[in-house]
């Protein structure tokens, strides 16, 4: 039996048991102090507290049970609390937690950088950086890119999310609340579209959205806005994780390479959420055959614990000592736990997120006959998106619908979350069997249902 069967199998709590109204007494405690005292800043979908995790499973403070296919936004890979990855944690915790990569040498953190470079797209020699999380990644990028190339500009795409530190804010175009207020962000970054197969560039054209981009790109913001001589970088997030999870088409990644070594341009892929085995492979990238000059990687990296890396070409991260570093960047702790999720996606966990990406796609298949709410279901291994829409004809949005999908989820025992404007995404840890996914697909199936008679 796989570790994920035992995992699953071998708790009486594989499945939601709700016992309380949502939230419970002991949450709503807990939802007043926070509203009290944490800052207001912070997005919350519905009122869950949680209290302890155990694979596939989330316990909220009232003894409540979930499913859990949100992983955290899809950080807990190895689902909550992996008896590896904890007993890692453990041992290294009590051994060293802190001596800061920036000053000192630690074994950790150079086995770490040589396996991840050992697994990034393309021939040539990758060297590693350490920060804490997927925006101070991008940060990095950012930095080296411009440093590498000696040029000060930068392309991303709509609707993209890469980080709300000034810098990735800068290249984020996804919602404009998260840029409000905030004043002039970093000069000389352009957007461009990012090619939607569903309802084409502009709403246009779905069948014809990468070569539509792709002509946009070269033929109206290289020609009329930036002078390609310029870009340091385009970054772009081979599946967009805020932006409705729309996978970037093969031929539409294989034509923004082209592009980018035509000109001189270092392709960045974001592959924070996208990347570890979220897609049946390392990274998203590889389904297209591209080999990134630069990636960005977080979030399933360490199973939970706060760490970021970007992975380069040996010959782009020529930058000096001093020129960059993190103090905290690379924990010991954080690295420890990084190479047993990488143990454990090596052995089993990639080839699951492959084999249940294809199992629930299977499922889903019928759902836009089944379901007059659903517009579009699309990704990769376990990175699905499932569009919701007011009118399957015209693919009007529907966000409160798909809002309500949400709660309706939340009240049976199941974690989910948005995406974009009227996509739900479905993202589990990728140890998620085949009860659990049918229980989370048939639990939207009849929230679907209910959402429907009600319109």
């Amino acid at each position: 039996m796989s570790t994920a069967q035992t995992q699953a199998k071998g708790s009486k709590n594989a499945l939601p048991q709700i016992n309380t109204s949502l939230p419970g007494p002991e949450a709503r405690r807990v939802l007043e102090l926070d509203r009290t005292y944490v800052s207001p800043s912070y997005t919350r979908d519905y009122p869950l507290v949680a209290k302890r995790g155990q694979g596939m499973m989330v316990e909220d403070v009232d003894g409540n049970t979930f499913l859990d296919f949100a992983a955290g936004i899809a950080v807990v890979s190895t689902g909550h609390c992996h008896p590896e990855v904890v007993r890692a944690i453990q041992e290294q915790a009590a051994t060293l937690i802190h001596m800061s990569g920036t000053d000192f040498y630690y074994p950790g953190l150079a086995e770490l950088a040589e396996r991840l470079a050992s697994i990034a797209p393309g021939k040539e020699a990758k060297r590693v950086y350490f920060g804490n999380s997927g925006a101070e990644a991008v940060e990095a990028a950012i930095k080296l890119a411009k440093y590498h190339t000696k040029r000060d500009k930068l392309v991303a795409f709509h609707g993209a999310f890469h980080g709300r530190t000034m810098g990735a804010l800068s290249l984020t175009a996804s919602r404009s609340i998260q840029r409000k207020g905030f004043g002039t962000l970093l000069s000389g970054v352009f957007h461009t579209p990012f090619p939607d197969t569903y309802r084409g560039t502009y709403g246009v054209r779905p069948e014809c959205a990468s070569a539509d981009c792709l002509s946009y790109l070269e033929n109206e913001l290289f020609r009329r806005r930036v002078d390609p001589d310029e870009v340091a970088a385009i970054f772009i997030e081979p599946i967009q994780g805020e932006g409705g999870y729309l996978p970037a088409p093969a031929d539409f990644l294989q034509g923004l390479q082209r592009i980018c070594r035509k000109y001189g341009i270092l392709l960045v892929a974001d592959e924070v959420q996208s990347g570890m085995g979220r897609t049946g492979k390392w990274w998203a990238v590889e389904h297209a055959g591209v080999e990134p000059d630069i990636i960005c990687a977080a979030k399933g990296i360490a199973s939970g614990m706060p760490l970021g890396a970007v992975i380069a070409r040996a010959s782009v991260m020529d930058w000096t000592p001093g020129a960059h570093a993190s103090t905290f960047g690379g924990n010991p702790v954080c690295i420890a736990a990084a190479m047993a999720t990488m143990d454990l996606l090596e052995r089993e966990y990639i080839a699951n997120a492959a084999h249940m990406g294809e199992f629930i796609m299977s499922r889903l298949a019928d759902w836009r006959e089944r379901h007059k709410i659903v517009g579009d279901v699309r990704g990769r291994g376990l990175m699905i998106g499932i569009e919701i829409v007011r009118n399957q004809k015209t693919r009007e949005k529907a966000p409160d619908l798909r809002n309500k999908l949400v709660h309706a989820a939340f009240q049976k025992g199941l974690l989910v979350l948005g995406s974009g404007d009227t996509t739900l995404r479905l993202m589990p840890p990728l140890i998620v069997n085949e009860e659990q996914a049918d229980f989370a697909i048939l639990t939207l199936d009849g929230c679907l249902e209910e959402i429907e008679r009600e319109e």
